[in-house]
């Protein structure tokens, strides 16, 4: 299952018009991940088949997105993006979270289930 990239367009549609407004309001109805990383990265091609596992396994309950940080820099900044993978946690309501690195499988699971209040 291959995963939608978000280009500034699409992720002002989707997720968030910063343009529009400085206060976070997230655009989606069903919570999200974001994945922040780049072609050349190594620790971005371990995370990239987790996350499609993980879209196969949440289906519906879950839209995962990933912004190619050097296709996609003014996104990247809007974010301050300065190491990649960058993971943005984007629950239905209140404030996203942003973790670093490449997580393990568990690690995803547990915070799709805490910060995006996601089930299986």
């Amino acid at each position: 299952m291959k995963l939608e990239h978000l280009t500034l367009e699409t992720f002002k549609q989707k997720i968030f018009n910063f343009e529009a407004s400085k206060e976070w309001k997230f655009e989606g109805t069903t919570p999200a991940i974001i994945d922040f990383y780049a072609d050349w990265c190594g620790p971005c091609k371990v995370v990239a088949p987790i996350l499609e596992e993980l879209k196969e396994e949440y289906g519906d309950k879950l839209d995962i997105f990933k912004v190619n940080t050097e296709e996609q820099r003014e996104l990247s900044s809007v974010f301050g993006i300065q190491s990649i993978p960058s993971l943005l946690f984007i629950p239905r309501d209140g404030q996203p979270q942003m973790a670093m690195g490449a997580l393990p499988k568990e690690t995803f699971k547990q915070a799709i289930s805490e910060v995006l209040s996601v089930e299986v």
